[in-house]
Protein backbone atom coordinates (compact mmCIF):
# COMPACT_ATOMS: atom_id res chain seq x y z
CA UNK A 1 0.00 0.00 0.00
CA UNK A 2 1.09 3.47 -0.73
CA UNK A 3 1.39 6.24 1.68
CA UNK A 4 2.93 9.99 0.20
CA UNK A 5 3.92 11.87 3.30
CA UNK A 6 5.77 14.77 1.83
CA UNK A 7 8.83 15.80 3.68
CA UNK A 8 9.03 19.45 4.51
CA UNK A 9 11.08 21.79 2.63
CA UNK A 10 13.57 23.89 4.49
CA UNK A 11 12.54 26.90 5.65
CA UNK A 12 9.02 26.03 6.24
CA UNK A 13 7.41 26.92 10.18
CA UNK A 14 6.37 23.47 11.98
CA UNK A 15 4.80 22.91 15.36
CA UNK A 16 6.93 20.59 18.03
CA UNK A 17 3.91 19.61 20.12
CA UNK A 18 2.92 16.08 18.51
CA UNK A 19 4.96 13.35 16.55
CA UNK A 20 2.80 11.92 14.14
CA UNK A 21 3.36 8.88 12.26
CA UNK A 22 1.07 6.64 9.62
CA UNK A 23 0.97 3.29 8.63
CA UNK A 24 -0.91 0.65 6.25
CA UNK A 25 -3.10 -1.43 8.81
CA UNK A 26 -2.54 -4.73 7.20
CA UNK A 27 1.13 -4.13 8.36
CA UNK A 28 -0.09 -3.39 11.63
CA UNK A 29 -1.99 -6.34 11.75
CA UNK A 30 0.52 -8.57 10.66
CA UNK A 31 -0.71 -9.31 7.22
CA UNK A 32 0.73 -9.65 3.95
CA UNK A 33 3.11 -7.34 4.49
CA UNK A 34 5.30 -8.94 6.58
CA UNK A 35 4.06 -7.86 9.83
CA UNK A 36 7.29 -5.58 10.68
CA UNK A 37 4.91 -2.95 11.83
CA UNK A 38 7.45 -0.68 13.53
CA UNK A 39 9.58 -0.34 10.72
CA UNK A 40 6.20 -0.11 8.30
CA UNK A 41 5.62 3.63 10.01
CA UNK A 42 6.04 6.78 8.31
CA UNK A 43 6.32 10.36 10.39
CA UNK A 44 4.31 12.99 8.87
CA UNK A 45 5.86 16.82 9.51
CA UNK A 46 3.68 18.87 11.19
CA UNK A 47 3.34 22.49 10.78
CA UNK A 48 2.73 25.30 13.06
CA UNK A 49 -1.34 26.99 12.09
CA UNK A 50 -2.34 30.04 14.43
CA UNK A 51 -6.30 30.10 15.30
CA UNK A 52 -8.31 32.46 17.60
CA UNK A 53 -7.97 36.35 17.13
CA UNK A 54 -9.01 36.72 20.68
CA UNK A 55 -6.84 34.34 21.93
CA UNK A 56 -4.19 33.38 19.54
CA UNK A 57 -2.70 29.77 20.04
CA UNK A 58 -0.18 27.73 17.96
CA UNK A 59 -1.93 24.57 16.81
CA UNK A 60 -0.62 21.96 14.90
CA UNK A 61 -1.41 20.37 11.19
CA UNK A 62 -0.53 17.60 8.84
CA UNK A 63 -1.49 15.69 5.76
CA UNK A 64 -0.54 12.79 3.78
CA UNK A 65 -2.18 11.31 0.94
CA UNK A 66 -3.06 7.38 0.76
CA UNK A 67 -4.18 4.67 -1.84
CA UNK A 68 -7.18 3.83 0.45
CA UNK A 69 -8.66 1.31 -2.15
CA UNK A 70 -5.43 -0.52 -1.34
CA UNK A 71 -6.95 -0.52 2.49
CA UNK A 72 -7.18 1.48 5.88
CA UNK A 73 -4.12 3.73 7.89
CA UNK A 74 -3.33 3.61 11.13
CA UNK A 75 -2.77 6.59 12.84
CA UNK A 76 -0.56 7.65 15.94
CA UNK A 77 -0.17 10.21 17.63
CA UNK A 78 2.20 10.78 20.31
CA UNK A 79 3.74 13.83 22.82
CA UNK A 80 7.10 15.98 21.74
CA UNK A 81 7.10 16.31 25.79
CA UNK A 82 5.77 14.32 28.67
CA UNK A 83 2.12 15.24 29.05
CA UNK A 84 0.08 12.24 29.59
CA UNK A 85 -3.35 11.29 27.75
CA UNK A 86 -6.40 10.97 29.21
CA UNK A 87 -8.98 11.60 26.79
CA UNK A 88 -9.40 12.17 22.96
CA UNK A 89 -11.33 12.70 20.00
CA UNK A 90 -11.57 13.02 16.21
CA UNK A 91 -13.94 15.23 14.85
CA UNK A 92 -16.20 15.43 13.18
CA UNK A 93 -17.92 13.14 14.95
CA UNK A 94 -20.05 11.86 12.35
CA UNK A 95 -16.82 10.65 11.01
CA UNK A 96 -17.43 7.47 14.10
CA UNK A 97 -13.64 7.52 14.38
CA UNK A 98 -13.50 6.47 17.94
CA UNK A 99 -9.58 6.39 19.19
CA UNK A 100 -7.35 4.16 21.51
CA UNK A 101 -6.47 6.19 23.97
CA UNK A 102 -3.12 5.14 26.58
CA UNK A 103 -1.25 7.46 28.83
CA UNK A 104 1.58 8.46 26.06
CA UNK A 105 -0.14 7.64 23.04
CA UNK A 106 -2.93 7.54 20.59
CA UNK A 107 -4.33 5.77 17.73
CA UNK A 108 -6.67 5.66 15.33
CA UNK A 109 -7.80 3.81 12.00
CA UNK A 110 -8.90 6.49 8.63
CA UNK A 111 -10.43 3.92 5.94
CA UNK A 112 -10.96 7.24 3.32
CA UNK A 113 -10.16 10.98 2.30
CA UNK A 114 -11.19 13.33 5.34
CA UNK A 115 -10.43 16.13 7.22
CA UNK A 116 -10.62 16.29 10.71
CA UNK A 117 -9.18 17.79 14.13
CA UNK A 118 -7.69 15.45 16.84
CA UNK A 119 -8.20 16.91 20.40
CA UNK A 120 -5.99 15.28 23.03
CA UNK A 121 -7.07 16.28 26.61
CA UNK A 122 -9.98 18.29 25.16
CA UNK A 123 -7.77 20.89 24.14
CA UNK A 124 -9.51 23.02 20.97
CA UNK A 125 -6.60 25.34 20.92
CA UNK A 126 -3.45 23.39 20.83
CA UNK A 127 -4.75 20.35 18.84
CA UNK A 128 -4.03 18.34 16.14
CA UNK A 129 -5.41 19.00 12.63
CA UNK A 130 -5.15 16.02 10.37
CA UNK A 131 -5.68 16.33 6.79
CA UNK A 132 -5.99 12.76 4.59
CA UNK A 133 -5.83 12.88 0.71
CA UNK A 134 -6.60 10.78 -1.78
CA UNK A 135 -3.05 9.32 -3.64
CA UNK A 136 -5.68 8.60 -7.12
CA UNK A 137 -5.95 12.47 -7.38
CA UNK A 138 -2.21 12.94 -7.28
CA UNK A 139 -1.64 10.17 -9.41
CA UNK A 140 -4.37 11.58 -12.12
CA UNK A 141 -2.51 15.06 -11.60
CA UNK A 142 0.86 14.38 -11.99
CA UNK A 143 0.51 11.09 -14.57
CA UNK A 144 0.78 7.43 -14.63
CA UNK A 145 4.90 7.65 -13.55
CA UNK A 146 3.86 10.75 -11.10
CA UNK A 147 7.06 12.07 -12.75
CA UNK A 148 5.38 15.33 -14.01
CA UNK A 149 6.57 14.27 -17.73
CA UNK A 150 2.45 15.67 -18.80
CA UNK A 151 3.59 19.55 -18.02
CA UNK A 152 4.89 22.12 -20.07
CA UNK A 153 6.67 24.51 -17.59
CA UNK A 154 8.07 22.62 -13.89
CA UNK A 155 9.09 25.03 -11.44
CA UNK A 156 11.82 23.13 -9.49
CA UNK A 157 13.11 24.40 -6.76
CA UNK A 158 16.10 23.86 -4.07
CA UNK A 159 14.18 22.29 -0.96
CA UNK A 160 17.54 23.20 1.12
CA UNK A 161 16.97 26.85 0.61
CA UNK A 162 14.70 29.64 0.01
CA UNK A 163 13.43 30.54 -3.58
CA UNK A 164 11.95 32.89 -5.84
CA UNK A 165 8.47 32.17 -7.62
CA UNK A 166 7.78 35.01 -9.53
CA UNK A 167 8.50 36.74 -13.52
CA UNK A 168 10.46 34.02 -14.57
CA UNK A 169 7.76 31.51 -14.47
CA UNK A 170 5.12 33.70 -16.13
CA UNK A 171 7.59 34.50 -19.34
CA UNK A 172 7.90 30.45 -19.26
CA UNK A 173 3.96 30.17 -19.59
CA UNK A 174 3.73 32.03 -21.76
CA UNK A 175 6.82 30.73 -24.09
CA UNK A 176 4.72 27.42 -23.63
CA UNK A 177 1.65 28.24 -24.85
CA UNK A 178 -0.51 26.02 -27.14
CA UNK A 179 -3.71 26.73 -29.27
CA UNK A 180 -6.64 25.07 -27.32
CA UNK A 181 -5.45 23.52 -24.17
CA UNK A 182 -4.19 25.47 -20.92
CA UNK A 183 -0.63 25.60 -20.05
CA UNK A 184 0.12 23.13 -17.23
CA UNK A 185 2.97 23.88 -14.85
CA UNK A 186 4.29 21.67 -11.72
CA UNK A 187 5.33 23.65 -8.61
CA UNK A 188 8.06 20.81 -7.25
CA UNK A 189 8.86 20.37 -3.19
CA UNK A 190 10.24 23.33 -1.63
CA UNK A 191 9.90 26.93 -0.54
CA UNK A 192 9.55 29.49 -2.82
CA UNK A 193 8.44 33.28 -2.09
CA UNK A 194 6.06 34.80 -4.78
CA UNK A 195 8.08 37.92 -5.97
CA UNK A 196 6.04 40.98 -5.05
CA UNK A 197 3.81 39.01 -2.69
CA UNK A 198 0.57 38.25 -5.08
CA UNK A 199 1.18 36.45 -8.63
CA UNK A 200 -1.01 37.80 -11.30
CA UNK A 201 -2.10 34.40 -12.96
CA UNK A 202 -3.32 34.64 -17.29
CA UNK A 203 -5.54 32.77 -18.54
CA UNK A 204 -5.80 29.33 -19.79
CA UNK A 205 -3.19 28.34 -17.10
CA UNK A 206 -3.46 24.65 -14.36
CA UNK A 207 -0.99 25.23 -11.58
CA UNK A 208 -0.31 21.59 -9.67
CA UNK A 209 1.43 21.95 -6.15
CA UNK A 210 3.30 18.92 -5.38
CA UNK A 211 2.99 18.00 -1.63
CA UNK A 212 5.22 19.70 0.39
CA UNK A 213 5.72 22.86 -1.54
CA UNK A 214 5.30 26.22 0.44
CA UNK A 215 4.63 29.36 -0.89
CA UNK A 216 4.89 32.65 0.74
CA UNK A 217 2.61 34.80 -1.00
CA UNK A 218 -0.64 34.62 -2.82
CA UNK A 219 -2.16 34.04 -6.22
CA UNK A 220 -4.47 36.74 -7.57
CA UNK A 221 -7.12 36.07 -11.18
CA UNK A 222 -8.37 38.95 -12.18
CA UNK A 223 -10.53 39.27 -15.05
CA UNK A 224 -9.66 35.70 -16.37
CA UNK A 225 -10.73 32.51 -17.69
CA UNK A 226 -9.72 28.46 -17.23
CA UNK A 227 -7.64 28.91 -14.00
CA UNK A 228 -7.18 26.04 -11.77
CA UNK A 229 -4.61 25.81 -8.64
CA UNK A 230 -4.35 22.49 -7.38
CA UNK A 231 -2.54 19.62 -5.60
CA UNK A 232 -1.15 19.43 -1.92
CA UNK A 233 1.15 22.37 -1.41
CA UNK A 234 0.79 25.38 1.37
CA UNK A 235 0.22 29.46 0.83
CA UNK A 236 2.08 30.47 4.02
CA UNK A 237 1.02 33.97 5.12
CA UNK A 238 1.63 34.18 8.74
CA UNK A 239 4.21 36.71 8.14
CA UNK A 240 1.91 39.50 6.49
CA UNK A 241 0.06 41.98 8.93
CA UNK A 242 -3.84 42.43 8.86
CA UNK A 243 -3.71 45.42 7.22
CA UNK A 244 -2.01 44.28 4.33
CA UNK A 245 -5.20 42.99 2.98
CA UNK A 246 -3.92 39.99 1.89
CA UNK A 247 -6.82 37.27 0.66
CA UNK A 248 -4.73 33.37 -0.38
CA UNK A 249 -6.30 33.56 -3.25
CA UNK A 250 -8.15 36.46 -5.28
CA UNK A 251 -10.92 35.49 -8.22
CA UNK A 252 -12.28 38.87 -9.68
CA UNK A 253 -14.02 39.25 -12.58
CA UNK A 254 -13.38 36.16 -13.53
CA UNK A 255 -15.24 32.87 -14.91
CA UNK A 256 -14.39 28.80 -15.10
CA UNK A 257 -12.09 28.73 -12.04
CA UNK A 258 -10.76 26.26 -9.71
CA UNK A 259 -9.45 25.68 -6.57
CA UNK A 260 -8.37 22.27 -5.53
CA UNK A 261 -6.65 21.19 -2.58
CA UNK A 262 -4.07 23.46 -1.10
CA UNK A 263 -3.55 24.27 2.51
CA UNK A 264 -3.84 28.22 3.29
CA UNK A 265 -2.18 28.75 6.54
CA UNK A 266 -3.24 32.28 8.23
CA UNK A 267 -3.84 34.44 5.31
CA UNK A 268 -4.67 38.07 6.98
CA UNK A 269 -7.53 38.95 4.87
CA UNK A 270 -10.11 36.19 3.17
CA UNK A 271 -8.96 32.86 2.56
CA UNK A 272 -10.14 32.75 -1.39
CA UNK A 273 -12.21 36.20 -1.97
CA UNK A 274 -14.68 36.06 -5.05
CA UNK A 275 -15.99 39.23 -6.81
CA UNK A 276 -18.08 39.38 -9.83
CA UNK A 277 -17.06 35.95 -10.67
CA UNK A 278 -18.99 32.55 -12.21
CA UNK A 279 -18.90 29.25 -12.58
CA UNK A 280 -15.85 28.55 -9.55
CA UNK A 281 -15.04 25.97 -8.20
CA UNK A 282 -13.46 25.74 -4.41
CA UNK A 283 -13.08 22.14 -3.51
CA UNK A 284 -10.85 20.48 -0.79
CA UNK A 285 -9.32 23.72 0.40
CA UNK A 286 -7.94 23.36 3.95
CA UNK A 287 -7.88 26.60 5.74
CA UNK A 288 -6.65 28.58 9.22
CA UNK A 289 -6.94 32.10 10.10
CA UNK A 290 -6.78 34.34 13.27
CA UNK A 291 -7.07 37.69 12.57
CA UNK A 292 -10.02 40.14 12.20
CA UNK A 293 -11.67 40.03 8.88
CA UNK A 294 -9.86 36.60 8.20
CA UNK A 295 -12.88 34.59 6.50
CA UNK A 296 -12.76 31.66 5.22
CA UNK A 297 -14.93 31.87 1.20
CA UNK A 298 -16.39 35.06 0.92
CA UNK A 299 -18.52 36.13 -2.58
CA UNK A 300 -20.03 39.21 -3.50
CA UNK A 301 -21.92 39.45 -6.53
CA UNK A 302 -20.85 36.00 -7.88
CA UNK A 303 -22.85 33.02 -9.39
CA UNK A 304 -22.31 29.18 -10.14
CA UNK A 305 -20.13 28.68 -7.04
CA UNK A 306 -19.57 25.59 -5.46
CA UNK A 307 -17.67 24.83 -2.60
CA UNK A 308 -17.01 21.37 -1.30
CA UNK A 309 -15.00 19.10 0.73
CA UNK A 310 -13.48 21.88 2.44
CA UNK A 311 -12.34 22.23 6.24
CA UNK A 312 -12.32 26.37 7.13
CA UNK A 313 -10.81 27.25 10.67
CA UNK A 314 -11.41 31.00 10.31
CA UNK A 315 -11.22 33.95 13.17
CA UNK A 316 -14.50 35.32 11.08
CA UNK A 317 -17.27 33.87 9.02
CA UNK A 318 -16.19 30.69 7.64
CA UNK A 319 -18.30 31.26 4.42
CA UNK A 320 -20.12 34.17 3.35
CA UNK A 321 -22.37 35.25 0.71
CA UNK A 322 -23.17 38.96 -0.24
CA UNK A 323 -24.03 41.11 -3.09
CA UNK A 324 -22.28 44.20 -4.48
CA UNK A 325 -19.58 45.45 -2.05
CA UNK A 326 -16.11 47.78 -3.27
CA UNK A 327 -15.92 47.55 -7.19
CA UNK A 328 -17.84 44.11 -7.47
CA UNK A 329 -21.69 45.01 -8.40
CA UNK A 330 -25.21 43.21 -8.31
CA UNK A 331 -26.65 40.09 -6.50
CA UNK A 332 -25.51 36.18 -5.95
CA UNK A 333 -27.25 33.40 -6.87
CA UNK A 334 -26.79 29.48 -7.60
CA UNK A 335 -24.30 28.80 -4.93
CA UNK A 336 -23.80 25.45 -3.37
CA UNK A 337 -21.76 24.52 0.04
CA UNK A 338 -21.89 20.56 0.48
CA UNK A 339 -19.96 18.49 2.77
CA UNK A 340 -17.39 21.07 4.33
CA UNK A 341 -16.35 21.05 8.32
CA UNK A 342 -16.90 24.51 9.43
CA UNK A 343 -14.84 25.71 12.63
CA UNK A 344 -15.38 29.59 13.55
CA UNK A 345 -13.57 30.51 16.28
CA UNK A 346 -15.55 34.10 15.76
CA UNK A 347 -18.59 34.67 14.13
CA UNK A 348 -20.62 33.17 11.62
CA UNK A 349 -20.04 29.38 10.31
CA UNK A 350 -22.43 30.67 7.41
CA UNK A 351 -23.84 34.13 6.91
CA UNK A 352 -25.86 35.62 3.97
CA UNK A 353 -26.65 38.90 2.82
CA UNK A 354 -25.27 42.05 4.80
CA UNK A 355 -23.60 43.45 2.17
CA UNK A 356 -25.63 44.86 -0.83
CA UNK A 357 -26.39 47.83 -3.44
CA UNK A 358 -28.01 50.15 -0.57
CA UNK A 359 -27.21 53.28 -2.71
CA UNK A 360 -30.11 52.25 -5.49
CA UNK A 361 -32.30 49.15 -5.02
CA UNK A 362 -30.30 46.35 -3.43
CA UNK A 363 -29.44 43.16 -4.87
CA UNK A 364 -31.31 39.73 -5.22
CA UNK A 365 -29.06 36.59 -3.54
CA UNK A 366 -31.45 33.85 -4.72
CA UNK A 367 -30.83 29.83 -4.67
CA UNK A 368 -28.21 29.40 -1.63
CA UNK A 369 -27.76 25.94 -0.56
CA UNK A 370 -25.96 24.32 2.05
CA UNK A 371 -26.17 20.85 2.39
CA UNK A 372 -23.68 17.92 4.45
CA UNK A 373 -22.05 20.17 7.04
CA UNK A 374 -20.14 19.52 10.32
CA UNK A 375 -20.17 22.86 11.94
CA UNK A 376 -16.96 22.27 14.82
CA UNK A 377 -17.24 25.61 16.54
CA UNK A 378 -19.32 29.34 16.86
CA UNK A 379 -17.98 31.59 19.36
CA UNK A 380 -19.43 35.16 19.25
CA UNK A 381 -21.58 37.43 21.97
CA UNK A 382 -22.14 40.34 19.86
CA UNK A 383 -25.86 40.75 19.04
CA UNK A 384 -25.36 41.86 15.67
CA UNK A 385 -23.06 38.76 14.61
CA UNK A 386 -24.85 35.87 16.42
CA UNK A 387 -25.68 32.53 14.25
CA UNK A 388 -24.32 29.11 13.19
CA UNK A 389 -27.13 29.48 10.27
CA UNK A 390 -27.53 33.21 9.66
CA UNK A 391 -29.14 35.07 7.00
CA UNK A 392 -29.31 38.76 7.90
CA UNK A 393 -30.51 40.73 4.93
CA UNK A 394 -28.96 44.43 4.89
CA UNK A 395 -28.70 47.28 2.20
CA UNK A 396 -32.07 47.04 0.41
CA UNK A 397 -30.95 43.06 -0.31
CA UNK A 398 -33.84 40.14 -0.88
CA UNK A 399 -33.05 37.32 0.10
CA UNK A 400 -34.49 33.90 -1.20
CA UNK A 401 -34.50 30.07 -1.81
CA UNK A 402 -32.11 29.60 0.84
CA UNK A 403 -31.79 25.51 2.06
CA UNK A 404 -29.65 24.55 4.43
CA UNK A 405 -30.09 20.67 5.04
CA UNK A 406 -28.65 17.69 7.16
CA UNK A 407 -26.89 20.42 8.95
CA UNK A 408 -24.92 18.83 11.94
CA UNK A 409 -23.89 21.26 14.88
CA UNK A 410 -21.56 19.93 17.59
CA UNK A 411 -21.32 21.62 20.87
CA UNK A 412 -20.05 25.14 20.59
CA UNK A 413 -18.78 27.61 23.10
CA UNK A 414 -21.07 30.60 22.42
CA UNK A 415 -24.30 31.72 19.95
CA UNK A 416 -27.13 30.78 18.10
CA UNK A 417 -28.39 28.00 16.21
CA UNK A 418 -30.33 29.83 13.70
CA UNK A 419 -30.78 33.91 12.87
CA UNK A 420 -32.99 34.53 10.40
CA UNK A 421 -33.79 38.58 9.93
CA UNK A 422 -34.05 41.67 7.66
CA UNK A 423 -31.51 43.74 9.44
CA UNK A 424 -29.97 47.16 9.90
CA UNK A 425 -27.15 46.40 11.10
CA UNK A 426 -25.64 50.14 11.53
CA UNK A 427 -21.87 49.13 11.55
CA UNK A 428 -22.29 48.14 7.74
CA UNK A 429 -25.33 49.13 6.15
CA UNK A 430 -26.71 52.32 5.23
CA UNK A 431 -30.24 50.86 5.10
CA UNK A 432 -32.39 47.68 6.06
CA UNK A 433 -32.55 44.71 4.37
CA UNK A 434 -36.05 43.89 2.04
CA UNK A 435 -37.02 41.00 2.50
CA UNK A 436 -36.26 37.24 3.41
CA UNK A 437 -38.32 34.62 1.86
CA UNK A 438 -39.10 30.67 1.12
CA UNK A 439 -35.93 29.52 3.73
CA UNK A 440 -36.05 25.58 4.34
CA UNK A 441 -33.84 24.35 7.77
CA UNK A 442 -34.03 20.96 7.46
CA UNK A 443 -32.83 17.21 9.06
CA UNK A 444 -30.34 19.86 11.66
CA UNK A 445 -28.88 17.87 15.11
CA UNK A 446 -27.99 20.48 17.62
CA UNK A 447 -25.55 18.66 20.21
CA UNK A 448 -26.40 19.65 23.83
CA UNK A 449 -23.82 21.35 26.11
CA UNK A 450 -23.27 24.48 24.20
CA UNK A 451 -23.89 28.28 25.25
CA UNK A 452 -26.67 28.61 22.96
CA UNK A 453 -28.73 31.74 22.94
CA UNK A 454 -32.38 31.21 21.39
CA UNK A 455 -32.28 31.45 18.05
CA UNK A 456 -34.67 34.35 15.81
CA UNK A 457 -36.55 34.46 13.00
CA UNK A 458 -37.81 38.40 12.60
CA UNK A 459 -38.65 40.74 10.55
CA UNK A 460 -37.04 44.59 10.50
CA UNK A 461 -40.35 45.95 10.26
CA UNK A 462 -43.80 45.12 8.66
CA UNK A 463 -42.18 46.74 5.18
CA UNK A 464 -39.01 44.80 5.57
CA UNK A 465 -40.58 41.34 6.07
CA UNK A 466 -39.65 37.68 6.55
CA UNK A 467 -41.86 34.79 5.45
CA UNK A 468 -41.98 31.34 4.41
CA UNK A 469 -39.51 29.97 6.83
CA UNK A 470 -39.88 25.79 7.42
CA UNK A 471 -37.65 24.02 10.24
CA UNK A 472 -38.14 20.65 9.80
CA UNK A 473 -36.28 17.51 11.25
CA UNK A 474 -34.53 19.47 13.94
CA UNK A 475 -33.16 17.71 16.53
CA UNK A 476 -31.60 17.84 19.83
CA UNK A 477 -28.88 14.66 20.60
CA UNK A 478 -30.92 13.35 17.84
CA UNK A 479 -34.17 13.81 19.76
CA UNK A 480 -37.01 15.30 17.17
CA UNK A 481 -37.79 18.83 18.46
CA UNK A 482 -42.11 19.37 17.50
CA UNK A 483 -42.07 23.51 18.50
CA UNK A 484 -40.60 26.40 19.23
CA UNK A 485 -39.68 25.69 22.39
CA UNK A 486 -37.97 22.61 21.76
CA UNK A 487 -36.30 24.17 18.62
CA UNK A 488 -35.71 26.89 20.58
CA UNK A 489 -36.28 29.43 18.60
CA UNK A 490 -38.47 33.07 18.95
CA UNK A 491 -40.44 33.73 16.10
CA UNK A 492 -40.75 37.47 16.28
CA UNK A 493 -42.88 40.24 14.62
CA UNK A 494 -43.13 41.01 11.15
CA UNK A 495 -42.10 37.22 10.20
CA UNK A 496 -44.99 35.11 8.31
CA UNK A 497 -45.56 31.68 7.72
CA UNK A 498 -42.71 30.31 10.11
CA UNK A 499 -43.57 26.19 10.24
CA UNK A 500 -42.04 23.93 12.33
CA UNK A 501 -42.39 20.45 11.51
CA UNK A 502 -40.98 17.56 13.56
Amino acid sequence: MRIECYSAPVGAVLQRDWRVRVRPVAVADGGAAGGDGESAWRELPVYRVKVDMHDVHAASMAYFDADFAAGPVEVEVTPAGWNAFYTAEVRPLSLGIEPTVEPRAVRFVIDRPLNCSVEINRNRMGNLHLFAGDLAEMDALLGPDANGRGFDVTVEGNPNGPNTFGRDALWRVEAARKPGRPVRVLVRRAHYCIEDCVMDLPDDVEIVLEGGAVLDGAFRIRGRRNVAIRGRGMFYQADFKRFSGLSGVTIAQSEHVTVDGPVFVNPPHYTVMLGASSDVTIRNVKSFSCEGWSDGVDMMACRDVTVERCFLRTSDDCIAVYGSRWEYRGGSSDVTVRDCALWSDVAHPMMIGTHGDHEHDGDVLERLHFENIDVLEHNEYQDNYLGVMAINAGDANTVRDVTWRRIRVERFRHGRVIDIETKWNRDYNPRPGRLVERVLVEDVDVASGSGEETSIVAGYDAGHPVRDVTIRGFRRDGVPCGDAAAVNVRVGPNADGVRIEA
